[in-house]
């Protein structure tokens, strides 16, 4: 899972074992995505998301996007926590 949200956004709270690459740096960092596993992109709502899961399936990669984003994570009462896992996270 791919986390493409902005840093407040992602210090806030991200769904445990997401990956933080912000969609304006994925382009020059999509090297670091394994392209030989599925992807999932992840943001608050599933708009941006849904951009950089184009964007990477345009490229190979087998992407999709979460559908409702980290808020509809949150609202199926799944996990969301801080980046140190030390606390609950919340959606900004």
């Amino acid at each position: 899972m791919i986390d493409v949200r902005e840093s407040h956004e992602w210090q806030a709270g991200r769904i445990p074992g997401a990956r933080w690459i912000p969609m304006n740096e994925l382009p020059d960092r999509v090297g670091e995505v394994d392209g030989q596993r599925q992807v999932v992109t992840v943001c608050r709502s599933g708009s941006r998301s849904g951009e950089m899961a184009e964007f990477l399936s345009g490229r190979g990669y087998r992407a999709e996007n979460l559908n409702g984003g980290i808020q509809a994570w949150a609202e199926q009462d799944l996990p969301v926590r801080t980046p140190d896992d030390e606390q609950p996270g919340k959606v900004v």
